[in-house]
Order: C-alpha cells, then structure tokens, then sequence
C-alpha cells in the first residue's frame, strides 16, 4: 500500500494562502468604501443644489427652512411681576356681648350677609326682667323727687314768711338734689338694661361673606369665648399684598407720587387667566432689611369673587407705557459670549445682528437699538443657524400648510 504524501512541514498550504489574500482584499475594499463616504469632504454643490450633483440631499449642507417675524412699533407696557396674597380689608370674629343660651341661628355659613343684618338670638327673658326692675326702681326714685320738690316750695314759702329756719331749707335743697342724682343713675340703669337686651340680638358689623359656624343653637354661650360665632371676611372690594424689589421702587414711587393710578393685575398661577384688574393703593413705609423688598397694597372690586381671601396670585403691576416702542417677540433673543443679538436674512443667508433690549411685557421684549420697524427678524428654526448659513424662508398660510418665499434684504439701518 502506498502511503499518503504530506506537505513539508512549517509550510502554508495553497488553499490557506488563498484565503488569506481574499480577506485581505475585502478588507482593503470596505476602508475605501468607509473612508469614500464617511471621512471624505462633501463636494461643492451641483447647480441643482445638492452635492456632486447627484441628486441627493445632504441635511447638513442644504438651506435651513426658518420662519421670520417682523419687528413692529406700538405702545409697551413696562410691568412690574411679583407674587401677591389675597387678603381682606377687614376680619371680623362675631362674638357674643352677653353670657346666656344661643337660642336661635339665623344664617347660613359661606353667604354674603350685609351690615345690620341679625345672625343669631340669645335668650333675652333675663335680660327683660333687669330692664323691669330698673324701670321699677326709677319710677320709685321719680315719685320720691316729686314730693321732695313739692315740700321743698311748700318750705321756701314759709322761709319768706320767716315761719322755719334757714337750715330746714336747705335740707330740704339738699335732699332734692339728692333724688334728682338718684334719678339720674335710675335711669342710666335702665339705658343699660335696655342695651344689655339688644345686645341678645347679634347682628352682623360690617358686610362680607360668613365662615363655618363655630357653636350650635342650644349651647351656652359668654361674651368672653375667643372663638366666637362666626367670623365675617369682606371680599368687596379685596386687597392684594405683594412685595417689589429695592432696584425698582424708584420707578413705582415717581408714579405714584405724581398722582396716576397705577394698573394692577392679578393673574393666576399658570398666568394663562387674569382674574381681576384695580388699582395701587399703598406703599410701605420702610424696606425689609432681610430681603430688600418693599410691601405694596393694591385694591380689587371683586365683584365677582374671582380673588379668594389668602390665595396666591401672580402680580402684574403697570409702571409705565412706551408708546411707538419697536419690539420683537422674546423667543427671538440669542445670548451669546458678545452679549445680545438676534438672527436676520440678507441675501438668503443667515447674519447676526448685535441688538440692545428694553423692558419686556408678556411675550415682546422692546429693542433700543439695532432693529428697525419692519425689519424681519428669525423666530423658528435657530437650532441650526450659523453667521452665513443658507436658508429658505417658510411662510404659514392661512391653511396652515408651510410656502417658501425668496428671502429679503433686511434694513440696514441701526
């Protein structure tokens, strides 16, 4: 038998060179592929707008659709914002002025009651029964001056006839004026008495809405309880307590020393909804130390309780009106390591234009310098936007469906 031929040792076969060589082809194709498409410097763009001319688009290289907003001129309010506490002009405790049993409750709790109007009922039959013994008492004293007057002319008479002595008249003078001080505080008495019994009424001392009740119908009751009946909140009109910074109380004292009212707002916590519009009303007479702020007050009609007695709101106080400001929306503001600027079109292309800000209200914010009126400045789309990046106008119709349009020239001015 012959025996099969093996190949010199140390040797690659044919078949494994072979291999190797393929994978070292493929490999050298895959870099050139990686390198062609990845690392490689796009081309310059082909008349039709994309690189080398075939056709397809690169996102890095083609314009950048932007939407444009004009700046326009019109009267800016400048506003002061800060966070505000509804509180009431007046807090009342409705208390009792005389100890006995709460016989009736007469309102209900959370309605508006006016002043004067009767809340609750104390059993008055003890009350009743004073004013009858003081009554009783001064037309007792009433009978005794009567007489003592009558025998006091009955003695100056006979004084004059030189019948009595002089000291028996003036006794009689003197127990005369003793009754008359008697009926006096007989009388006081019975104004007393008579006011003790009114006071079984309780009736409301200022109008405003009621709280929860604090005791039943039944329950004995004293004039000093320091929890009281019910307690009386007026919320027509309403105040507001805000506080401002140190920085800006120059502005809002020159107003208001000149006499303007100034417009206060008061808004919700989202500030989507204002709820009620006065006027500023007072300022503190001394600034917080610790915080540097000074309190405000401004007062709300109310009328339809849209502020709630120690809600928070957010405060929107009117300084001030820029009339024919130029202003721009916020959104448009950049921020950059130069300070402010905003983005703006010549020649379909991108340019940054340094700008200086005024006061901002709601979403404008004033321009002192750097844009005119009319000049159209980027809203949307500045993510991408560089110093000379190519762009594309986007219009929004009255459909909604975005139209491009040929970008224009901005005014050069300022």
């Amino acid at each position: 038998m012959t025996e099969p031929v093996l190949p010199p040792s140390g040797r690659p076969s044919s078949g494994r060179r072979l291999r190797a060589v393929v994978f070292l082809c493929l490999l050298a194709v895959a870099g050139g592929l990686g390198w062609y498409y990845l690392l490689r410097a796009p081309d310059a763009p082909a008349p039709g707008g994309f690189p080398g001319g075939r056709g397809v688009a690169s996102p890095w290289a083609a314009p950048v659709p932007v939407r444009v907003v004009p700046a326009i001129a019109e009267d800016l309010a400048v506003e002061v914002k800060a966070i505000g506490t509804v509180a009431p002009l007046n807090t009342v405790v409705v208390r009792s002025r005389v100890d006995g049993l709460l016989q009736a409750v007469l309102f209900q709790e959370g309605e508006r009651v006016e002043a004067g109007e009767v809340l609750a009922e104390i059993d008055p039959e003890s009350f009743r029964v004073s004013l009858a013994q003081a009554e009783g008492t001064l037309q007792q004293n009433l009978a005794q001056l009567k007489n003592a007057e009558s025998e006091l002319a009955i003695y100056r008479r006979l004084y004059q006839q030189d019948s009595i002595a002089r000291q028996q008249l003036d006794a009689q003078e003197a127990l005369a004026n003793q009754l008359r001080g008697t009926l006096m505080t007989d009388r006081a008495q019975v104004d007393n008495a008579k006011l003790q019994l009114s006071y079984t009424k309780i009736i409301a001392p200022i109008g405003g809405r009621l709280g929860l009740r604090k005791v039943d119908a039944g329950n004995l009751i004293a004039s000093g309880d320091a929890e009281g009946i019910v307690t009386i909140t007026q919320t027509q009109p309403i105040a507001v307590l805000f506080t401002v910074p140190e920085v800006q109380l120059a502005d809002i004292r020159t107003a208001h020393a000149a006499g303007r009212l100034l417009a206060v707002e008061a808004w919700d916590r989202t500030e989507q909804k204002m709820l009620a519009e006065g006027v500023l009303t007072t300022l503190d007479n001394q600034i917080d130390i610790a915080t540097g702020t000074l309190r405000l007050k401004a007062q709300f009609d109310n009328a339809d309780d849209a502020l709630f007695p120690n809600q928070f709101v957010n405060v929107r106080l009117r300084v001030r009106t820029l009339e024919g400001a130029i202003t721009i929306p916020v959104d448009a503001v950049q921020h950059g390591s130069q300070g402010t600027y905003v983005y703006m079109i010549l020649d379909g292309k991108a340019t940054v234009r340094p700008i200086r800000l005024g006061p901002t209200s709601n979403s404008r914010i004033a321009v002192t310098e750097g844009v005119l009126e009319g000049d159209e400045v980027v809203l949307e789309g500045l993510d991408r936007l560089r110093e000379g990046r190519a762009v594309t106008i986007v219009d929004e119709a009255a459909t909604g469906t975005p139209t491009s349009r040929p970008a224009q020239n901005p005014n050069r001015g300022g």
